[in-house]
């Protein structure tokens, strides 16, 4: 007999993506990106974070660990690496400076690369 493990995923709404999108503001230019049925938060264009079945999940760096409230580490979806799971997501003033604090210890993202086209 074979089990299949099923995991019941909610989609986030997309008014509560707008909403940490709005609040995180204050950190630079943010942007939310579709990503397999998540959404990639971005910064400046640098990836800092997940909005995953309505929760805000920061990657996790030491200056950010530093300014949290409370610490939950904990995966955005079955099989990833845990993230920080931020439940006071209406402090505006918080968030900015947590994803700003969090951006400045994050890795530049790698330049786009062309890819040659057959002819």
């Amino acid at each position: 007999m074979v089990h299949i493990k099923r995991y019941i995923y909610m989609a986030s709404n997309i008014d509560f993506v707008q909403y940490i999108t709005d609040q995180c503001s204050g950190a630079g230019e943010i942007e939310a990106r579709k990503m397999f049925g998540d959404w990639g938060m971005y910064c400046n264009g640098k990836i800092f974070g997940l909005v995953s079945d309505n929760g805000f999940y920061v990657k996790p760096t030491e200056a950010g660990r530093k300014m949290l409230r409370s610490e939950m580490l904990r995966p955005p979806y079955e099989g990833a690496k845990p993230y920080f799971y931020i439940e006071d997501v209406d402090d505006r003033e918080y968030l900015s400076e947590l994803v700003a604090a969090s951006c400045a210890e994050l890795p530049e993202p790698r330049a786009k690369t062309k890819t040659k086209t057959k002819k």
